[in-house]
């Protein structure tokens, strides 16, 4: 009679493990992870370790700022889907430990183009949550959180000054945008639409140009993306958008027309001190922007 094979070794995740391990993907700091998960750094650090131990494989490399390996990646996709099953069965037999209000902001351009769709499916996992969302300039953001106006804010930031506790979650390329029939390039000196301080495309621009010498004019200022691009779009001037948030009627602007911008890196904040429906509403959206 045939042997049978010995049994397959079974490898078990732990969740809070894992926990740390998305957060550490996110944060890209020990420290700050160890922070948001409510542990020591060399816990966090251990935790880490045994991981790799468990699983035979390099997840991270260690440095001044953490990267994940391709295993890291790998192990990252199946982490923010198993801890999603997890909190999702969680707050299906617990639907009061999430419950409350969030008080939350965003920019007006994310708000439109990407934060509807991300909401909606929120509200529908947590529906005893209560969003209150409202749209702003990233620096009357940061002045709201401080002020704990808002539980949660997404922020755009310089890559090399981020806002201490703030989670990057993806980089914006910038372009020079013109109306879209309007294909020669800008007249000196060049007209400008642009929201009012404090905005980072309106910064963008300005340094920009500034540093290549070149003259300009602000001919139009509104707060809103709607008015902006309105006016760009009946040739009034040129603003600053992300590649990837482009309004009908807007083009951007062949390479060489203008001196080059530099990227910005969009972030998600949360105040110190926020409650589990917010802490939960935070991951929820940086793991969707991460996607």
């Amino acid at each position: 009679m045939a042997k049978a094979p010995p049994p397959k070794r079974l490898i078990d995740l732990d969740t809070a493990v894992l926990r740390s391990f998305r957060t550490l993907a996110e944060t890209r700091s020990f420290t700050r992870t160890a922070e948001r998960v409510g542990r020591t750094q060399p816990a966090v650090t251990q935790q880490i370790r045994k991981l790799e131990v468990l699983l035979g494989e390099t997840l991270v490399v260690r440095g001044q700022r953490i990267a994940l390996t391709a295993a890291g990646e790998t192990l990252l996709g199946y982490a923010k889907q198993i801890l999603d099953l997890a909190d999702g069965a969680a707050a299906a037999l617990k639907p009061s430990a999430d419950a409350g209000e969030v008080r939350f902001g965003s920019p007006e351009d994310i708000a439109t183009f990407f934060l509807p769709d991300i909401l909606a499916r929120f509200v529908h996992r947590h529906p005893a949550v209560r969003l209150q969302t409202t749209c702003a300039l990233t620096l009357d953001l940061l002045k709201g959180l401080g002020r704990r106006s808002y539980d949660v804010v997404v922020i755009k930031q310089e890559p090399r000054s981020i806002h201490p506790g703030a989670v990057p979650v993806w980089r914006e390329r910038l372009v020079w945008a013109g109306a879209a029939d309007v294909p020669a390039g800008p007249a000196l000196p060049v007209r400008l639409a642009l929201s009012p301080e404090p905005c980072v495309y309106r910064a963008r621009a300005i340094a920009a140009l500034s540093a290549a010498g070149a003259p300009w004019s602000i001919v139009y200022t509104s707060p809103s993306l709607a008015g902006v691009a309105a006016a760009v779009r009946a040739g009034l001037g040129v603003t600053v958008l992300p590649r990837t948030m482009m309004p009908p009627g807007l083009a951007p602007m062949p390479a060489g027309r203008l001196p080059a911008l530099a990227d910005t890196v969009v972030c998600v904040a949360t105040r110190a001190g926020a409650p589990p429906a917010a802490q939960a509403f935070a991951r929820f959206v940086a793991d969707a922007f991460g996607h």
